[in-house]
Order: structure tokens, then C-alpha cells, then sequence
């Protein structure tokens, strides 16, 4: 409906109410195009909603995947967090349902296989024997549930060893060998779908390129519908190259996970090395790491049926390429008109620039004088703006002629000549690559151009159940914000104007002129509080004298005979004094 009203050549008015002849005209005329199997514009726009519909990023991809998985287990997750066993029975079932749990989360193995569940109880008793089920039974909810991640994570990641060590895992998918294989194949098939966009682009442009040309191939060729086709297939290449770049992020991300893996791996074996007991903080952070990377294996796997299903059903949007115009119809048309490439249009155009001095109120921007040159925002997809309106035609811009910023907004060229009749009004040329793009409905998503259609939406009004298409008024949220001081502030913090505050500092600071600052401590209150005391340093003060002097006083030697004694009753002493003189020391 937005489509046949937006058509000019359908004569609606989109001010105006609408009378029940203009209802019954535009109910048959969008029968009419919706019943059209032989127009290609029809198939763009199903293949553009079906896009929009089916397609995610990696990001938004792997979010819903996962959201899916914790969905299907939070039956189990929830048969295990509220059961509250008494008996040993009982704490027996709630074991085995964690072992379910552990199973189904790693999606290693059927839950049915007898060998795979007792490979899972091995490896879960060896991390989680049962004597424990009394303190995880003992835990809140939250922390069971984070308990149980935990040893998913962990007997995922001793599986994944213990087949590397070929004890066990018969039933774990090599991961690796199957992306190796599938992303390659993935990529070719992407590839081919690309060359085959890019032969038939290259041969609808050449023959509209020349109906414009020659009148007679024109009259020739007026009853194909080639723009139609063209802008199919350009749209068909860009969502081709949008699959294509997710496949070679997908390349390169399993590429480093390879690496990560066999590291880790490498690691665990050294740590391992048939050691008897292991202190599980060095191994149980390894298992972990296995574990997500694993994780990782399986996101890609999902990432990659992702993109090859969406590669084949964008394939039946272009399938009326065929019908239309079979190999043999295209070779006939095609006697005599030179097929270019989008390479060789870019090529022939290069050296050629524009001459800035030619535009006065114009800015062009180019590689060396741009920031993030090749980072721009291109409008129109990166296709011609000059071609669109005038020719209808999406040729490839080449941004060294020179890239053309209007409003903030930035423009391609196809040739030199292009750009100089773009830029001598550029606002007319926008305006008619919007007239065409209401022409040709499918141009608002290929050009990117849906922000300049917003404001066309059916709107029922009221009474008598009228009907009429709508300009409602432009509303958007907006918001400024102005710089309070923009010079840098010089304000004194000091400065007081009041007297009194004045006066009242001035006592303040005699006051303290006079005091003195006291701390003591004592037995009882040094540990309770600190204390500290606050001194001015003393000052170094020293002196020298002019000369050095000193003196030496003799040692006194004495010595005293007699005193034990002898024959005699009396006692004769004789002291002899051996001390040298002082002028002699």
C-alpha cells in the first residue's frame, strides 16, 4: 500500500481524504502488483522483507541461541533447585538430574546413550561425588543454579580431554575438522552466488546504458523490464556481501579458537602428566577454559547453518532472473554492446579528479585530505547519485574523483563530468532520486533512503470509516546545552566583601597568636586513638674554630716493693715512680 501510494504515477494525494473510488483504485492497483510474478521489483521487495525479518548479527545471533538453550533446561534447572530430598533415594534421582542437565547443556552426546551417560557420571563424580549432594542441597537457589554451570563446565571440559587422550568421546563431533571443511564450502558457495550478481548487473547496465544511447535499441528493449532486474540483482549482491562478510568474521574467529584450544590443551597435558592427585586450582580453570571454547565451536557451527540457510532462500528472490531472460535471450541482446565491469568503470576513471577551485561554496573531501577516508558514510550505498535520478541507473562512485559533503552528507560519482553537474544543484538531484526511488519502491532499502520516507503511514480515521494517507507533523526529542563560564574562572576564594567577616578573621588570627597547641598520651588511651604533635624543626647550627689543638698526658707508672712482707717483723716499702716527664712525652 505504501508502495502504490508513494507512486506519482498513481495520482494520490497524500493531504487529502480519500474517496471510496480512490479505495477501490488503490485496493485493485496493489492486487494487481501483488499478483505481477513477472516483475522483478515484486521479488526484491519479498527478498528485502524477508531479510529484515530473518536476519541477526553475530551478536544478537548467538544472544537468542543461547536465551533458547536456558529456556529448554529450565525445567530441569528447576527440578533441581527446588527439590528438597530426605531419603537416600531421593538425593539419588536429584544426582541423576544433574547429570541430565550437565548432558543436554554441553550437547555432547545423546541423553539416550547408555555409554554417554555413564561417561558423564564418571567424569561428574570425579569433580562432584555424591557425599556432597548434602552441602549443594544445603545452598540457595542462585547458588545452585551457578554451582550447576560450574560443573557442566567442568565435565564438558574433562571429556574434551580424556578424548584427546582416546579414553572415551566416541560420541563428541570433531568441531574443528567440520568447521575447517564447512566454512570454506560456505564461502564458495557465497561467491559464486556474488559472481553471479555481479555478470548480470555488469550485462543489465550495459544494455540500459544502451537504449539510452540508440533509439532503436531502446524501442527494442523498452518492453524488458531491465531497471527493475538490475536493481533485483544489486539488491541481492548487497545482502550477499553482508553474508559474505559474517562468514569470513566467522573464518577468522574459529582461526583463533583453534589456537586457543590446542594451547590450552597442550597446557592441560603438562600439568596432567599421569600425576596421581592434582590441586584443582590448576586444572580446573584449564577445564573451564576448554569448555567455553568448545562453546565457541558449537556458536560458529550454529552461526554457519545460519548463513547458508539464509544464502539459499535469498536464491529463489533472483530465480525470475531466469525466467525473464534466459542465457540465449541475454547473448542475443547482448550482440554488440560492450559489457563493463564495476572494476573497469572504477578504473577508467581514475587520475580524473575534481578541480576544487571550480567550487566555491562546495566542500569535497579525498584520501588526503580526509580523516578516515575510506570510513565515510556514503549515501545512496556508495552508488552514483548523478546516475540514480537521471539515468536510473546504479553505477559504482569512485570516491577518488572526490566526494562531495552537502548537509553533512556525503556523495559518490561515477565520472568526473557526474560530479560536476551533481554539485551545481545538488538539491535537485537529490529531489529526483527521491521521485525515483518513489518510482521504483524497492530503491528506499537498496539506497538506504527509508529515513525520507517516515512520514507516509496509513492512518483510519474515525468516522465513517474514511480513509486517507497522512502527513502528520515532524516531531523528534532534542536538546542543547551552553557552557556556563566559557573563559576559565577568576574568581579569588579569598576576597570578602563584608567588613565584619573581616574583623571577624582578624581576632581570630590575633587570637592565635597566643595559643598553644598541647597533646599528651598516656598508658591507657596510646592504643585508642593516634596522636601527633606538631614542632618546628631545630635549626643545624654549627661553628669552627681556627686551629685544632691537643695534649697528652704522660701515663703514671709506680710500682711498690715490699708490701708482702719478709723476715723481719716490720715492713719495708719502697715505692719507685718510673713516670716519665711530660717534656719528654
Amino acid at each position: 500500500v505504501k508502495a502504490v501510494g508513494l507512486d506519482p504515477r498513481n495520482d494520490f494525494n497524500v493531504d487529502r481524504i480519500l474517496t471510496k473510488k480512490d479505495v477501490q483504485n488503490l485496493i485493485q492497483l496493489c492486487v494487481t502488483r501483488l499478483l505481477d510474478t513477472t516483475n522483478p521489483s515484486l521479488s526484491t521487495i519479498k527478498m528485502q522483507v524477508y531479510f529484515d525479518l530473518n536476519y541477526a548479527n553475530r551478536a544478537e545471533l548467538l544472544s537468542e541461541q543461547h536465551r533458547v538453550l536456558e529456556g529448554r533446561l529450565a525445567l530441569v534447572v528447576r527440578d533441581i533447585t527446588d527439590s528438597r530430598p530426605r531419603v537416600q533415594e531421593e538425593t539419588e534421582n536429584v544426582y541423576q538430574k544433574i547429570v541430565s542437565y550437565v548432558l543436554l547443556s554441553s550437547g555432547l552426546g545423546s541423553p539416550t546413550d547408555i555409554e554417554v551417560v555413564r561417561e558423564v557420571t564418571a567424569a561428574l563424580q570425579s569433580v562432584f561425588p555424591q557425599t556432597e549432594m548434602i552441602t549443594f542441597i544445603s545452598l540457595s537457589k542462585k547458588n545452585k543454579e551457578q554451582q550447576l554451570k560450574k560443573l557442566a563446565m567442568l565435565v564438558t571440559g574433562i571429556r574434551l580431554y580424556n578424548k584427546e587422550r582416546g579414553k572415551g568421546g566416541s560420541s563428541i563431533d570433531d568441531l574443528p575438522a567440520i568447521l575447517n571443511e564447512a566454512i570454506p564450502s560456505a564461502t564458495r558457495t557465497v561467491d559464486e552466488g556474488l559472481n553471479t550478481c555481479h555478470m548480470l548487473a555488469h550485462r543489465y547496465t550495459a544494455l540500459l546504458e544502451s537504449m539510452q544511447e540508440d533509439q532503436h535499441r531502446y524501442t527494442q528493449l523498452s518492453s524488458f523490464k531491465l531497471k527493475e532486474a538490475l536493481f533485483n540483482v544489486r539488491q541481492h549482491e548487497a545482502f550477499l556481501c553482508i553474508l559474505l562478510s559474517d562468514a569470513i568474521t566467522s573464518a577468522q574467529e574459529v582461526e583463533k579458537m583453534n589456537v586457543q584450544f590446542a594451547a590450552t590443551m597442550e597446557q592441560l597435558k603438562n600439568t596432567v602428566q599421569n600425576k596421581v592427585s592434582i590441586d584443582t586450582k590448576e586444572v580446573f580453570p584449564l577445564f573451564v577454559a576448554l569448555s567455553n571454547l568448545w562453546t565457541g565451536f558449537q556458536d560458529e557451527i550454529r552461526l554457519l547453518s545460519f548463513l547458508t540457510s539464509m544464502t539459499n532462500n535469498l536464491q529463489q528472490f533472483s530465480e525470475i532472473q531466469s525466467q525473464l531472460f534466459p542465457e540465449e535471450v541475454l547473448r542475443s541482446l547482448l550482440e554488440g554492446v560492450t559489457v563493463k565491469s564495476d572494476e573497469e568503470r572504477i578504473r577508467e576513471t581514475m587520475g580524473t579528479r575534481v578541480n576544487v577551485s571550480d567550487f566555491k561554496n562546495q566542500e569535497w573531501l579525498f584520501p588526503e585530505t580526509a580523516d578516515n577516508f575510506d570510513q565515510l558514510l556514503i549515501q545512496y550505498h556508495g552508488f552514483c547519485a548523478h546516475a540514480i535520478g537521471v539515468k536510473g541507473l546504479t553505477l559504482p562512485g569512485n570516491p577518488d574523483i572526490g566526494i562531495l559533503k552537502h548537509k553533512e552528507k556525503c556523495y559518490v560519482f561515477s565520472s568526473k563530468e557526474a560530479a560536476y553537474v551533481f554539485a551545481q544543484d545538488p538539491d535537485k538531484f537529490i529531489q529526483l532520486n527521491v521521485e525515483k526511488a518513489k518510482e521504483h519502491a524497492e530503491l528506499i532499502h537498496l539506497l538506504e533512503l527509508r529515513h525520507q520516507f517516515e512520514y507516509l503511514a496509513p492512518y483510519a480515521q474515525a468516522r465513517n470509516a474514511d480513509i486517507c494517507l497522512v502527513k502528520p507533523t515532524t516531531k523528534c526529542d532534542s536538546s542543547t546545552q551552553t557552557d556556563t563560564h566559557i573563559l576559565p574562572p577568576t574568581i579569588v576564594t579569598s576576597y570578602e566583601w563584608n567588613e565584619w567577616e573581616l574583623r571577624r578573621k582578624a581576632i581570630k588570627l590575633a587570637n592565635l597568636r597566643r595559643k598553644l597547641t598541647r597533646a599528651m598520651q598516656t598508658d591507657l588511651s596510646h592504643v585508642r586513638r593516634e596522636n601527633s604533635t606538631q614542632v618546628y624543626l631545630p635549626k643545624d647550627v654549627s661553628t669552627q674554630t681556627k686551629r685544632d689543638s691537643s695534649s697528652n698526658v704522660p701515663r703514671p707508672q709506680v710500682f711498690l716493693e715490699g708490701l708482702r712482707g719478709g723476715s723481719s717483723p716490720t715492713t719495708h716499702m719502697v715505692k719507685v715512680d718510673l713516670t716519665r716527664a711530660v717534656d719528654e712525652t
